[in-house]
């Protein structure tokens, strides 16, 4: 659907890739009928990014949303993970997954597949994150209530294979969560958002490997790893208030999802305090996207 026919009033989750000198962006679009799909769109260089012509991918006519995008080379295929409602499935919201062997190609993506088609009951779950190390690919996931959830597969059995669901961490959270390895380190950070009064923000967590436990980074308003106004200065003026579901740039493409530590990149969604709060429901807040670098 064109935006001029059912207008976009938001943009949000972002997941991109840098491949062959391009920025490969995907993001969650909501428009003014209430309707949500994923939009794409590549460009060169920032600059160009809002002038970049974008394709809504209509992988399907129920809600889905929040993308992830990356490399699977053990399949030498592009993944794009995201959260679907689907009726007719047992659980009918959760997640799923397309492939292409083509990202210039909006149009060439798989339709929709359950990652995980039966579950023992009925799971409470949101914001799905695939990473992998080398012998296991794991799931994250939060329930909007203080825990960041993990399942695990064995590589060879990626998207399936799916175990039942551990407790990763208990913490003052919400949602949102993604996680990733550091560079030349032996060590892996998430990220998760947390709720302030009128405003969202971003903690971080260290673990020495995907299946242990997670310590305190930036675990804490005063102590956090991105919001306004505690650590994050705006160049051109206020805004946003808001540092929401966000990813880091990574250095490289694929399910290992590395990033380099010392030049970190946050593209994020973000609204102002009156438009959070005053904008009829979140359904209606006029998300848009920025990108926070370290100075």
């Amino acid at each position: 659907m064109r935006e001029r026919e059912d207008p976009w009033i938001a943009l949000k989750d972002p997941t991109l890739v840098r491949f062959q000198n391009r920025w490969h962006l995907f993001t969650t679009v909501r428009m003014a009928s209430g309707n949500v799909d994923i939009v794409y769109f590549n460009f060169e260089d920032w600059p160009s990014a809002n002038s970049a012509e974008r394709h809504v991918l209509g992988l399907h006519d129920n809600y889905y949303c929040a993308p992830q995008v990356f490399w699977f080379s053990p399949h030498q295929k592009w993944y794009l993970i995201y959260q679907l409602a689907e009726p007719s499935r047992t659980p009918p919201f959760g997640p799923c997954f397309s492939t292409t062997e083509d990202l210039d190609d909006p149009a060439s993506w798989s339709k929709p597949e359950p990652m995980i088609p039966k579950v023992s009951r009925k799971p409470k779950w949101i914001d799905f994150w695939v990473i992998c190390d080398s012998g296991k690919a794991y799931l994250f996931y939060t329930s909007n209530d203080g825990h960041l959830w993990r399942r695990e597969t064995p590589i060879a059995e990626f998207p399936f294979g799916w175990g039942e669901q551990t407790l990763a961490l208990k913490a003052d959270v919400f949602e949102a969560s993604h996680t990733y390895k550091l560079k030349d380190r032996e060590e892996y950070v998430t990220l998760i958002e947390s709720q302030a009064p009128g405003r969202r923000y971003y903690k971080a967590y260290l673990a020495e490997d995907l299946g242990g436990t997670w310590r305190g980074l930036a675990d804490s308003l005063e102590n956090p790893f991105a919001a306004v106004p505690e650590n994050v200065d705006q160049v051109d003026g206020v805004w946003t208030d808001c540092i929401s579901h966000g990813e880091l740039i990574r250095s490289g493409i694929d399910e290992r999802m590395e990033v380099d530590p010392d030049h970190l990149q946050f593209l994020f969604q973000g609204a102002s305090r009156d438009e959070y709060a005053k904008s009829g429901g979140y359904a209606k807040i006029p998300w848009r996207l920025g990108r926070l670098r370290q100075h």
